[in-house]
């Protein structure tokens, strides 16, 4: 697919959450802010300040939102442990993944210390993995697997940064987004995964 072929929804207020899901589905109607919003009311129903999102209306989703929304589209979120090597993960079967990093805020030089995080969507599209950040200009090209997994190593090394694997209903309940502990190489050799 060529680099032209792939949806690409850039930042709009702090509907990062709404960006990143769009992105994951490769549709700008996937969902809309008004859908995330009533997603907040249904998680705290009886609250006058929504602990889901910004009071004032800009966005800023938190992971609850983001989990339901897919659960919406029979896919489920699973927070992967750092500590981990990202080759425990068969991409195959992911959906796409989420980052949730640290957000600076700046005014010129000045950074302003609001505790807010950004989520961005990362995603195989013909068999290249593209950072589909909605603060980047244009659909960021970051490879094939090997590439991928060198690119979440070194991402992940990041204590303030988060990444969860968007995978269907299925796989998160028969774990097979797990690679197991011995895995296959094409040239038919084994390598122990640490």
């Amino acid at each position: 697919m060529a680099k032209t072929d792939v949806y690409h929804e850039r930042q709009s207020k702090e509907l990062c959450a709404l960006h990143a899901l769009n992105n994951i589905f490769q549709s700008e109607s996937a969902f809309t802010q008004g859908d995330l919003d009533s997603l907040c009311y249904s998680l705290s129903p009886s609250t006058w300040l929504n602990p889901h999102k910004s009071m004032l209306g800009l966005g800023n989703y938190d992971v609850n939102v983001l989990t339901a929304a897919l659960n919406s589209r029979d896919c489920d979120t699973v927070w992967f442990d750092k500590r981990k090597d990202p080759r425990t993960v068969d991409l195959d079967q992911l959906v796409g993944c989420i980052f949730n990093v640290p957000n600076d805020w700046k005014i010129g030089w000045v950074a302003i210390p609001l505790n807010r995080k950004h989520w961005i969507a990362l995603k195989n599209i013909g068999g290249v993995w593209y950072n589909l950040d909605s603060k980047l200009k244009e659909p960021e090209v970051i490879g094939a697997k090997r590439d991928f997994y060198e690119f979440l190593g070194k991402h992940l090394k990041d204590k303030d940064k988060e990444l969860f694997l968007v995978v269907s209903k299925n796989v998160q309940e028969n774990g097979s987004w797990k690679v197991d502990s011995k895995k296959s190489e094409p040239n038919g050799f084994f390598v122990e995964l640490p």
